[in-house]
């Protein structure tokens, strides 16, 4: 006989601890009992989804996570309603309604503890796993969140980047990833030189000669973009997707991109026991467009080539975003110049290295029949004539030299970086680091960032990450000298946090 599928309705606080969580669950599956059935799937609000406790107990429980919209829940009828819950998210029961909103018999009702709320139904009837609200079943994958229309809120602000640390503050930038003192005077002089032709069109045939020479590929596996962001609407628009798959925590914008496009959008969301490494069985095989980063922002792990080519095959398109790639020395890992594995799109940037955010250049390097995709979604002339001179200067063999330069003092700051803050054993950094950023969790660290600021430096919050909490910042690596301020400043912060009453 088959048993039925329950589905676990959790409505929680921020910072959920993951213990608290588990323990309440699991005393609510007590009371159904052991005969009601096995452990479908654990449902919350949209914006809770990614909490990190919510997400933890999930793959403890071996479950995915299911998301619902705030007006999803508001219309499913609760028998315990509560007035706080339907002030804040127009539902007087977040577990009640999150467990029927696709389930037909609430088992257990409205259970509490400190910071969270549960609640038991059975899902349709015994072995009926097929009820769903989009016609689709949740993955599989115990860290892995479901698909979430693009019209859903997804809880981060996937909108949010670094930039708005720091902009218009007088404030040391450690938020943002471009390479201080850039771009360098001789690019500077190349881009200058190309404003004399700007009365004409501009003619990308020799910069993207220059960009497929550098990588030993042919010409007509080469796009440029309007830098690598354009190249994720292109992607978002341009190629078929049935169901995308953005690991997770990296890069927003391909996200923020494929919703905008209209797509549900599913998230791997790899875990920090697991120093956020891929297993590439994570991924649903029926996932038709994964999307990974490496190095990857904000965690700075590089994965492995070999790792990510398993991610691979007929049917499947693999994006790679290598916008750091050149960041790290000889460039281990790259998958740039291969031709022989199907479906892969890889993107890269000018931007970090060369300090051209504000010029706005990279580029795809794909086959020629995605590559003519995505170039039929571009408007005419895409790129302007200084961004096209700044990306065939940053091909030439001294542009070459300079960027391997750079990534070796990467290494070396990187480095230095690392040893300051593991005198602080109230930090815990996320190693090996690979990029030209560190990713590292502590207590309070939002109150921390704010302490920061008030001596001069912006960290980068990495509560805008799916997969992380308010608990983790991000730091981009500096010279020597400012690295030592930061410490100094960074241990004045940790002194000056406010005690927190007991009990």
């Amino acid at each position: 006989m088959t048993r039925a599928a329950l589905v676990v309705g959790v409505g929680a606080r921020r910072g959920v601890p993951p213990e608290e969580l588990l323990a309440l669950i699991r005393r609510t599956l007590d009371e159904a009992g052991p005969a009601a059935g096995d452990v479908a799937e654990l449902a919350t609000l949209d914006t809770r989804a990614d909490e990190p406790g919510i997400v933890a107990a999930a793959a403890r429980l071996g479950v995915p996570v299911r998301s619902y919209t705030a007006g999803a829940l508001a219309g499913v009828p609760v028998p315990n309603p509560a007035e706080a819950p339907r002030r804040a998210v127009a539902t007087g029961s977040v577990a009640e309604a999150a467990a029927l909103v696709n389930a037909g018999e609430l088992l257990v009702p409205k259970r509490k503890s400190a910071s969270a709320t549960c609640a038991v139904a059975r899902r349709g009837k015994p072995g009926d796993t097929s009820a769903s609200t989009n016609g689709a079943e949740p993955f599989t994958m115990a860290a892995m969140l479901p698909p979430t229309k693009h019209s859903e809120s997804a809880g981060p602000d996937l909108r949010h980047h670094g930039d708005a640390e720091v902009r218009g503050l007088d404030l040391i930038d450690l938020a943002v990833n471009v390479r201080t003192d850039t771009p360098p005077d001789w690019l500077r002089r190349r881009i200058a030189a190309s404003l004399g032709s700007l009365a004409a069109y501009p003619d990308g045939g020799p910069a993207r000669a220059a960009v497929a020479g550098r990588h030993g590929l042919p010409d007509e596996r080469v796009l440029l973009t309007a830098g690598a962001a354009e190249a994720f609407v292109l992607i978002a628009r341009a190629l078929p997707a049935r169901r995308p798959v953005v690991v997770h925590p990296q890069f927003t914008e391909p996200e923020a991109a494929l919703r905008a496009a209209g797509h549900e959008v599913g998230r791997v969301v790899l875990r920090p026991e697991d120093g956020f490494r891929l297993d590439p069985a994570a991924v649903p095989e029926d996932a038709d467009l994964v999307v990974v980063g490496n190095p990857t922002n904000p965690t700075s792990v590089l994965h492995p080539a070999g790792v990510l080519e398993r991610l691979a095959r007929p049917g499947r398109t693999l994006v790679v975003d290598e916008a750091f790639m050149d960041a790290v020395p000889g460039e281990r890992e790259a998958l740039c110049d291969r031709q022989d594995v199907p479906g892969l799109v890889v993107l890269r940037s000018l931007t970090k290295t060369w300090g051209l955010a504000g010029l706005r250049i990279g580029y795809v390097l794909a086959d020629p029949a995605t590559v003519g995709l995505l170039k039929e979604a571009q408007p005419l002339w895409p790129v302007s004539s200084p961004a096209l001179a700044a990306a065939e200067a940053c091909m030439e063999p001294r542009a070459l030299v300079e960027a391997a330069d750079a990534a070796d003092r990467f290494t070396v700051d990187r480095a230095h970086l690392l040893a300051g803050l593991a005198e602080f054993s109230e930090v815990q950094v996320v190693e090996p680091a690979a990029g030209p950023f560190v990713l590292l969790r502590l207590q309070r660290a939002d109150e921390v960032r704010e302490l920061l600021r008030s001596r001069g430096f912006a960290a980068r919050r990495g509560d805008t990450f799916p997969g992380l909490g308010s608990e983790w910042l991000r730091l981009a690596v500096r010279d020597r000298v400012t690295t030592n301020r930061f410490l100094q400043a960074l241990d004045l912060a940790l002194q000056g946090l406010p005690r927190r009453a007991v009990g």
